[in-house]
């Protein structure tokens, strides 16, 4: 690969030109130059100088064609500046080349000026390690003293140093190594998975957001579950994620026994990771069967059984949501509404699909029924083909129900067509329980086709109840 050729454009030969003039030796350094030898998109630089690096990047803003606003940080020595072109927005991180030293109890480095040398051992991994030079003498020359490039090729990853001394002085770096072992599909080479296990509880020093954001980007991976497996084999998840441990192993009392509910969660999480990129619609996969430990219960005419799991599921996925500083929002809701309704597409047709059934769940899932409808077909994970493909064919069924009776009685999202304030108003109620009788038994009647969802139809039903309960009409 011609690495000349590859960063011949105008913010390198820019960034370049303005080093040279100013005597600065400055490199394009860490994740861009892996992604750009992997053939990876990516838009986001990090250029280390021998110097200043906020300068550098006030001197490159002042030639930039347009006018550039250089975001400057201070106590990191680091400024950034956004460049566009060619209908790409590229954000470029400038800061001068460091070395690093740790306390024992924190991750946060004593940081001084250092060299190229000094800056490529404090990176991670040897990947990370690289650097392509940008002035104008050397320009394109790779600067690779770890032979990040054979890694690459081989699919390796690994620390520059010493891996104990890499993850206890960052303990973060433990996380990123199994993040980008499941981004790249790439190996842990043994003696640095082995330093990971030695050095676990080190987590422990790094704040939850931190943590989170790397569980984040696993969770956005393609195949999502080589992160949580490695997590797991390395001990990690024990501290990060106790919940899912909680899901391993079978149990079997005489011949009955259960499946595997964390491998099952893994096929779960691959599985919608395969029909959608959305993050919080993954967090439902990873967490649909999470209260199965707790709802497990042996009969010995039927077996294992975990009823009430996507109740006491959802009620769980608060507390995690809370300890893990995901948004207490919308994104907390969807994900509970989601593994709430899980088992209700599946049992639908076990008897009959009826169409009072079917609104119903259009009604609840709302304009979240494909989700949930990807999430149920993802759950089939059984090894009896011939008891999976009854389980897909009677989701078909349960999917035509629905087209038929969203074109009909236009269920999804729909609000009763009768509000409690009307009912106040037309029978002279103050707010009471029977405002809410009488909402929910027009709202019953339509969902179960009782009458159809027009205003016309409500008021006639609402009169007849009113009516029953020796309601008079406001004169």
């Amino acid at each position: 690969m011609n690495l000349k050729e590859k960063i011949d454009i105008d913010i390198f030969r820019l960034i370049g030109n303005v080093a040279d003039s100013m005597h600065l030796e400055t490199y394009v350094v860490g994740g861009y130059v892996r992604d750009l030898i992997m053939q990876r998109p990516s838009t986001d630089i990090d250029v280390v100088t021998i110097g200043s690096g906020i300068e550098l990047a006030k001197a490159v803003a002042e030639v930039i064609p347009h006018k550039t606003k250089v975001s400057v940080f201070k106590n990191f020595g680091t400024a950034m500046i956004h460049y566009a072109l060619d209908n790409k927005e590229w954000q470029v991180e400038f800061v001068g080349a460091r070395k690093e030293s740790y306390r024992r109890n924190s991750r946060k480095p004593i940081v001084e000026n250092g060299t190229l040398e000094d800056d490529q051992n404090r990176r991670d991994f040897t990947i990370n390690a690289m650097a392509i030079s940008l002035n104008g003498a050397s320009f394109g020359d790779l600067i690779d003293p770890f032979d990040g490039l054979f890694d690459i090729r081989r699919h390796i990853i690994r620390t520059p140093l010493d891996a104990d001394i890499t993850f206890s002085d960052d303990p973060l770096r433990m996380m990123r190594c199994i993040r980008f072992a499941t981004q790249l599909d790439f190996s842990i080479m043994p003696e640095t998975f082995d330093a990971i296990v030695r050095n676990r509880d080190r987590i422990n020093i790094i704040s939850q957001e931190r943590i989170t954001e790397e569980i984040n980007k696993i969770l956005l991976s393609k195949k999502p579950s080589i992160g949580w497996k490695l997590l797991d084999r390395c001990g990690l998840l024990h501290i990060v994620f106790p919940e899912l441990v909680a899901l391993k192993g079978v149990e079997s009392v005489g011949e009955r026994s259960h499946k595997d509910n964390f491998l099952h969660t893994m096929e779960v999480l691959d599985n919608v990771s395969q029909g959608s990129n959305d993050l919080y619609l993954r967090w439902t996969a990873l967490l649909h069967d999470i209260a199965k430990p707790i709802c497990k219960r042996f009969d010995s005419k039927t077996g294992f059984s975990f009823h009430g799991h996507e109740i006491k599921g959802a009620r769980m996925v608060e507390r995690i949501f809370r300890r893990m500083k995901l948004p207490m929002t919308e994104r907390l809701r969807y994900v509970q509404k989601l593994i709430s309704l899980h088992l209700r597409p599946i049992a639908l047709v076990e008897d009959e699909v009826t169409d009072s059934a079917v609104r119903r769940l259009l009604f609840e899932a709302g304009d979240d029924i494909e989700d949930l409808m990807l999430l149920c077909h993802s759950d089939i994970t059984s090894k009896n083909m011939m008891k999976k493909s009854q389980y897909i064919k009677n989701l078909q069924l349960v999917k035509q129900k629905m087209l038929e009776i969203e074109e009909k009685d236009r269920i999804r999202n729909f609000k009763v067509p009768i509000s409690g304030e009307e009912i106040m108003q037309m029978y002279n109620l103050e707010p009471c329980k029977t405002v809410g009788i009488l909402k929910d038994k027009i709202k019953d009647s339509i969902l179960d086709g009782i009458i159809p969802n027009d205003r016309q139809a409500a008021l006639e039903l609402l009169k007849k109840e009113a009516e029953k309960l020796e309601l008079k009409l406001k004169k």
